[in-house]
């Protein structure tokens, strides 16, 4: 009877990592807005903010994961039809590791904040989910994504910092999404604990 209940939480974890890598290549096909530096401004860290604050650390980690792994072997579900290595070594290359850390870190924060705020569906799981990909989606992400645009365009981090702020409006609006989102699911199925690896 373990088994069987244990081989149904791993078919389901898995279920659920494929969907949200899924859902970060259909974030792809939304056009791109490219800045004269060279770095994109894309939906798809909405997706990251929703693996992670939806999915745990573990399962939010691994969905990156496992999208990044078909973008690295040529799959074009990066915004403008992007794959392959060469994305990795361009000069966003540097986010694209950092979605992985970064859904990690959000899907750890969510759980810290639903263990605290036990089953609050209002503002309090509200206010949980924006910190959290405030952190993880924002915070973690650029933090990877400044040093790759130091390394790779040969800028200083203080520069590279500084171009990154015209990112900052539109990544908090898509904390807000996020916040939304996670809100309404979790209230909608409050027995489907997401925040659980």
């Amino acid at each position: 009877m373990t088994t069987t209940s244990g081989s149904l939480t791993s078919s389901r974890s898995l279920s659920y990592i494929a969907l949200f890598a899924a859902l970060m290549a259909v974030f792809g096909l939304i056009p791109k807005i490219d800045l004269p530096f060279g770095v994109p401004i894309t939906l798809q860290s909405l997706g990251v903010m929703l693996a992670g604050c939806l999915l745990g650390p573990r399962r939010g980690f691994l969905a990156i994961a496992l999208f990044l792994l078909a973008v690295a072997l040529g799959l074009p579900l990066l915004p403008g039809g992007r794959g392959g290595l060469s994305v990795f070594v361009a000069p966003a290359g540097g986010f694209l590791f950092g979605w992985m850390f970064g859904a990690f870190a959000c899907g750890l924060l969510m759980r810290l904040a639903v263990r605290r705020i036990g089953g609050a569906t209002g503002l309090p799981l509200l206010a949980a989910a924006f910190l959290s990909a405030l952190v993880g989606g924002i915070g973690v992400v650029y933090a990877f994504g400044i040093v790759g645009l130091s390394w790779i365009a040969h800028m200083s981090l203080s520069q590279a910092a500084l171009a990154m702020l015209v990112f900052i409006p539109g990544d908090l609006i898509k904390c807000g999404i996020c916040a939304v989102l996670v809100q309404t699911v979790m209230r909608g199925m409050p027995a489907w604990r997401l925040d659980r690896d």
